[in-house]
């Protein structure tokens, strides 16, 4: 049976929707439903694929973070998927070896749904926040950064409560879309402790080259732990409102001055450990 080309085609050039797909009698074209079967595979991949944890540390050091290394309650990748609730936990033996510091920002890198994500996108991310939050001298730094596996973004939680944090920053990786299976979320969460709700942080989503870039998000991210830290809060009584007023372009203007370790040409090359 001949295939008939949708008219939508040349809109499929602007995004990466399941659009104009065309068809064959009433069903799929076969080139379609292939292509369908490839990202439904490469979602269920980046679900079940483990975060490479040494390779993740080995990259941070590189770039002059010290890491720690914790788990959640759930043992293994079965019981994560079946029980979200081990999974904003921490296990007894990660959470024993956590120690107060000097408040700050902590960051938690997590592989969340999609390890992929986090392997490939936090460290760029992190390495652009950093540069930005130096940029902008508000006196806010990273005072430790974290590697979470079996992690929920609620793990940042009882993490940042222990540490002593200030703030804290979950960089997760996101349920697998079929277009996107290596989609990271950012979540901040100001003052966090046991028990915070969805409804207390901010969310930043779809960082990844073929979404938000990791400069721009960065860049949202420094303009809201701003606004937390004079707010005193984040979540329904924080707006992001880094857009107003050309905010968020001149916070990426200023760290791209700052130096190389920054902005989009600053991480050009930079493909994660």
């Amino acid at each position: 049976m001949s295939h008939v080309p949708d008219p939508w085609n040349s809109l499929r050039a602007h995004t990466m929707a399941r659009i104009a797909l065309g068809r064959a009698g009433a069903s799929l074209p076969t080139t379609e439903w292939l292509r369908f079967a490839e990202a439904h595979a490469l979602a269920r991949d980046a679900v079940h694929t483990a975060l490479d944890v040494l390779a993740l540390c080995a990259g941070l050091q590189q770039h002059g973070f010290e890491p720690g290394v914790v788990a959640s309650a759930a043992a293994d990748r079965a019981t994560y998927l079946r029980r979200p609730d081990l999974g904003r936990r921490l296990a007894p033996a990660s959470a024993a070896q956590l120690r107060p510091q000097p408040p700050g920002l902590v960051v938690v890198l997590a592989d969340g749904l999609s390890a992929r994500a986090t392997q490939v996108h936090a460290l760029p991310l992190l390495l652009a926040l950093r540069s930005q939050l130096e940029a902008l001298g508000t006196g806010e730094a990273i005072a430790a950064v974290v590697v979470a596996t079996q992690a929920r973004v609620a793990l940042g939680d009882e993490v940042g409560e222990r540490l002593g944090a200030r703030a804290v920053l979950v960089l997760i990786g996101e349920r697998p879309g079929l277009s996107s299976p290596d989609s990271l979320g950012a979540y901040l969460t100001w003052a966090p402790r046991s028990g915070r709700s969805d409804a207390e942080r901010n969310c930043v989503s779809n960082i990844r080259p073929e979404g938000q870039p990791p400069a721009q998000a960065a860049a949202r991210l420094a303009w809201l732990l701003g606004a937390a830290r004079r707010l005193g809060g984040t979540g329904v009584a924080l707006k992001d409102e880094s857009d107003a007023g050309g905010a968020l372009a001149g916070i990426v203007a200023t760290a791209a001055m700052a130096g190389p370790d920054n902005g989009a040409d600053g991480l050009a090359g930079q493909s994660g450990p």
